[in-house]
């Protein structure tokens, strides 16, 4: 699906016409809502950087970017916002957003054996992987891998991982997809 299609599905579970599993919980409903308003937010902010334009405007060939996500995930919320923006900046990036949990895609990209998200894999034009990033930047990945040996409540967990993609404003997302183009050219 295409990023309107994938905003789309926030609707369709906002106002209640997809109650599917995992929709069918207060909670996840919630979740969606949140996050459909930090995705606004980036939109609307765009902190893309000066340097995250120059990189992603010198690819000159051309790439599918395919970013596994779903629109109850938080990380998701602040990352693939951020993708999108980059992916716009370049002609030769084609996006296409593939729900985890409606797809198979996942289990070849597994983040320590978990179905973590966002994932952005990076193909060529024969299909071939050229990069893979995610589910989030290494550095608040690194807190989410400490919260795991040392478990702390998940409203704990979630507000020290919240905090930190706000102070962060997408440089880190950006930073490390950038680097993963460069070491294409």
């Amino acid at each position: 699906m295409n990023w309107s299609e994938y905003m789309n599905t926030f609707d369709v579970v906002i106002t209640g016409k997809n109650r599917d599993a995992p929709y069918d919980k207060d909670a996840y409903v919630n979740y969606v809502k949140m996050n459909k308003r930090r995705n606004d937010r980036w939109l609307k902010t765009q902190p893309i950087s000066e340097s995250t334009i120059k990189a992603i405007k010198s690819i000159d060939k051309a790439q599918k970017w395919i970013l596994i996500s779903e629109p109850w995930c938080g990380d998701a919320a602040h990352s693939t916002p951020i993708i999108q923006l980059m992916s716009e900046l370049n002609e030769n990036i084609d996006l296409e957003i593939v729900l985890r949990d409606s797809s198979e895609l996942i289990e070849s990209y597994l983040t320590n054996g978990g179905k973590s998200i966002p994932i952005l894999i990076s193909r060529d034009e024969n299909g071939e992987d050229l990069f893979v990033w995610g589910p989030r930047p290494r550095e608040i990945q690194s807190v989410v891998e400490q919260f795991k040996e040392n478990p702390v409540p998940f409203e704990e967990k979630n507000a020290v991982v919240q905090s930190w993609y706000n102070e962060d404003k997408g440089q880190k997302t950006q930073e490390e997809i950038v680097s993963l183009v460069n070491n294409l050219l």
